[in-house]
């Protein structure tokens, strides 16, 4: 098991240098850019392999209690420890990571996106999953830091070289935002480390913040909780996020929205709650009403987007969407309570598969089109899925009403029991207040599936008017491919696996999280 951790954190940068090197002498295949492809789809399904066997050896009889760990001194002038281990709340999303990162290596592997070298796109494309799994696998907090880090430059290129228009631009603003909440990030958990003797994870969590003064806790929470709120993204911190997933090429925003955004909410359930509880409890209703803004601005913004004639930007839309549906992740985290907590990790799982699958659909649709434009899809010569390519708009119409959070499917549990987390707050918390943001999350919810629907009858049912009105002729689309049917098909049957069984997810995180919240007591 432990071999298993640290193979999965420390295996995709082996295979990043061995991506950089020629390829051995019978492996070229028909040229090297194929052999490079091929070492990506390789190295990315061994850490797959590698996760599921983590997850079959995992004790689900204790999953408050972490497993696979491994700590070995690093800085002993810090007290610094190469210190791994998972429990409830981190396999999941370790395994989802795993995932995603193979489905977009198999993906490029049939569609890379246009840019200068397939050797640097497979190598960046490993160096960044191995940041996301260590982000996910660290137990102490300048190991998480540096995880956290390890990630920005790697994406930083996957935009600015293979991606599309104004994909410069996007790339420097995504990397001021995310560098500026880093720094900030820091000093929070050098404050933390000094102040209580040790930077470890587990002993801090144990401690639940009893040897850190109010003051301290709450100047810890505001300089960390900021640099993880930029990352979520939160509302008003998210103007890098639908510009850097607009410019991204399509693996680049799967995995932006998929796995990056996950890292901020991770480190508010993993940090912040455990270690600063009084903290927390000072920001919690602030935080809360973030949230419950973030949603309801997320679903107007896809709602302006979605409408006839603003020549709305469909990768666009989905990013704002994104800010919404994080709304619910930090409202149940505001919650403190652990059915919010809960409901916040379920959902963190359901968007990135349900978010995933909707970029990898839309980067395909613009593939096919030459454009992301909602109007143009719509008119006359526009996509018209359920005509053109029955497939492909079966495949969209699911992900739109799982996005949505329709009962049975993934979407709904974790929005759900976020609501429910917020209608009965942890004591000391403002119920009345609570009860709002329950209230503006409820409508954000009808919001959501207002503009959804409105994707769903102007792409995949296309203009009647317009195309009886229009003089050129329809354009023919292909439907869904071989290669797309192998990468889109886990996302779907797993959205409806934790729809329909949402146990197999919170039988691992409740544990967890109840002994979190009782500050390390099980």
């Amino acid at each position: 098991m432990q071999f298993l951790l640290a193979l999965i954190v420390a295996g995709p940068l082996v295979g990043a240098v061995a991506a950089l090197l020629p390829a051995p002498p019978g492996l070229k295949g028909k040229s090297p850019e194929q052999a490079v492809l091929r070492h990506g789809v390789t190295v990315t399904g061994a850490i797959l392999a590698a996760a599921i066997a983590l997850t079959l050896g995992f004790d689900h009889d204790a999953p408050s209690r972490f497993q696979a760990t491994t700590d070995i001194s690093w800085i002993q002038a810090l007290n610094v420890r190469i210190h791994l281990g998972i429990d409830g709340i981190s396999l999941p999303l370790l395994l989802m990571t795993a995932l995603l990162f193979f489905l977009c290596a198999l993906y490029s592997y049939f569609k890379l996106p246009a840019g200068p070298s397939a050797k640097a796109f497979v190598a960046l494309l490993l160096v960044l999953e191995s940041g996301t799994l260590a982000t996910f696998a660290v137990l102490d907090l300048l190991l998480f830091f540096l995880a956290f880090e390890m990630v920005l430059i790697p994406m930083y290129f996957l935009i600015a070289r293979w991606g599309g228009a104004q994909r410069q631009a996007a790339a420097w603003k995504f990397i001021l935002y995310t560098l500026l909440g880093s720094v900030v990030m820091l000093l929070g958990l050098l404050l933390i480390g000094l102040n209580s003797g040790t930077f470890d994870m587990v002993a801090l969590a144990s401690d639940n913040g009893r040897g850190l003064t109010h003051t301290t806790q709450i100047l810890a929470v505001l300089a960390i909780g900021t640099g993880l709120a930029v990352k979520t993204p939160m509302w008003p911190l998210h103007s890098w996020l639908p510009d850097a997933h607009t410019a991204a090429p399509t693996v680049g925003s799967v995995l932006l929205a998929g796995v990056l955004l996950k890292m901020g909410t991770y480190g508010f359930v993993r940090i912040l709650l455990p270690v600063t509880p009084d903290g927390m409890a000072t920001f919690a209703p602030y935080l809360g009403a973030f949230a419950a803004v973030g949603i309801v601005y997320g679903s107007l913004a896809c709602l302006a987007l979605a409408r006839k004639g603003n020549k709305g930007d469909l990768k666009r839309l989905i990013a704002y969407s994104s800010v919404g549906h994080m709304g619910f992740v930090l409202l149940g985290i505001a919650s403190m309570t652990p059915t919010g907590v809960n409901g916040a990790l379920f959902a963190n799982v359901a968007h990135g598969l349900i978010t995933g699958l909707l970029f990898f659909l839309v980067g395909a649709l613009k593939d096919r089109y030459g454009t992301a434009d909602l109007d143009t899809l719509a008119g006359a010569t526009g996509a018209a899925l359920y005509g053109r390519a029955p497939r492909f708009g079966a495949f969209l119409a699911f992900a739109a009403v799982a996005s949505l959070g329709l009962p049975g499917l993934a979407g709904f549990w974790g929005e759900m029991l976020a609501l429910f987390g917020a209608f009965d707050p942890a004591e000391g918390l403002s119920r009345p207040a609570f009860l709002t943001y329950m209230s503006v999350g409820a409508v954000g919810t009808l919001l959501t599936a207002a503009y959804l629907l409105i994707v769903v009858r102007r792409v995949c049912m296309g203009d009647p008017k317009a195309a009886r009105e229009g003089a050129a002729a329809p354009v023919v689309l292909a439907d869904i491919q071989h290669y797309e049917f192998a990468a889109w098909t886990p996302l779907v049957a797993l959205t409806v696996l934790a729809g329909l069984w949402p146990a197999i997810l919170l039988g691992l995180t409740d544990p967890a999280v109840q002994k979190l919240l009782a500050g390390g007591n099980s």
